[in-house]
């Protein structure tokens, strides 16, 4: 099961805390993934399809609870994803127009209403009731083990913005992006995920990911230590080759019983120890050295390598 039908599964069964939440939450489920048939005046049929065996359930039980619609399920398989979709059918029935109405996908004077109705949301857990639905309807959330990337599809600019203006009650910052004729209200940032999934009533999920984010991050530091140190490693080396290279300039052309002892000594610690650090070369020592004296022996045998160099040219 993907992350994103988890987060919906726990959504679906988040109680209501007022009166009015389930309300909510149906009317953004039918605005987002319903579709409206109408045949004459107040004579409407919609359709709602999803995906989700939970949301399916869910989404026949309010419509009969808050409203006592009758309700046709169908359950259709898809040809290429071989994944079940289940179609609610709400035929026309008298009491249908009224419900639209009262879920804010209708005006009272039959017109569509194109944002969120103020009413559905005028408490704040009413509003999380509404993001919940919405998330329910068409959202999408990444596996918290990967990029974190959150959204939700809406085919108004005003549902959208209304989207956007209820998480910003809980200082949640949303963006809106344009997908032809569709709009997506999208989070990036792990942290604002984790607030959503708190205030929608995902808690498990929320934690599920919080654990992936603790992870994640134990992994990129150690990922960045580790290539910290083979890059010094790397460092390290390169700077040996460079100054076994130098040595052998050296000693073939002065002879190494003609070079001072501070540089003899350096010259048998290094073709001895040709992976160790300066530091380290200074601890093998004997007496032991400080790094500064040591780096103070390679750079003498480096000039004396230029200057042989300069002579041949």
């Amino acid at each position: 099961m993907s992350f994103t039908a988890e987060v919906k599964d726990e959504l679906s069964r988040v109680p209501a805390t007022c009166s009015h939440c389930d309300k909510a939450v149906l009317a953004a489920l039918v605005r987002i993934e319903g579709t409206l048939f109408v045949s004459g005046k107040n004579r409407y049929r919609v359709e709602i399809a999803t995906d989700a065996p939970s949301v399916a359930r869910l989404v026949i039980k309010l419509l009969h609870e808050l409203y006592r619609l009758k309700t046709n399920l169908t359950v259709r398989r898809s040809v290429l994803h071989k994944t079940p979709n289940y179609l609610i059918e709400v035929p026309a029935q008298p009491q249908l127009a009224a419900a639209l109405v009262d879920m804010g996908v209708l005006s009272p004077e039959g017109g569509l209403v194109l944002g969120v109705s103020e009413q559905l949301v005028a408490k704040d857990c009413c509003a999380a009731a509404y993001l919940r639905g919405a998330f329910l309807g068409s959202g999408f959330v990444s596996d918290p083990r990967g990029d974190f990337h959150f959204e939700v599809i809406v085919e108004t600019e005003e549902l959208a913005d209304g989207l956007v203006d209820l998480l910003a009650r809980k200082n949640i910052k949303a963006r809106i992006m344009q997908r032809r004729n569709s709009y997506m209200v999208y989070l990036k940032s792990g942290s604002a995920i984790l607030e959503f999934l708190a205030l929608a009533g995902a808690h498990q999920s929320a934690l599920a990911m919080e654990n992936a984010r603790v992870i994640k991050s134990v992994r990129n530091d150690v990922n960045r230590q580790t290539n910290a140190e083979i890059a010094n490693q790397a460092k390290t080396s390169r700077a040996a080759i460079d100054q076994i290279r130098a040595i052998r300039q050296v000693v073939e052309a002065h002879g190494m019983e003609n070079l001072p002892p501070a540089l003899q000594d350096f010259i048998k610690l290094r073709v001895r120890h040709p992976e160790a650090t300066l530091k380290e070369l200074g601890e093998l020592a004997n007496p032991p050295l400080s790094k500064s004296a040591v780096y103070h022996r390679v750079r003498r045998i480096e000039q004396l390598a230029v200057e042989l160099e300069n002579q041949n040219r």
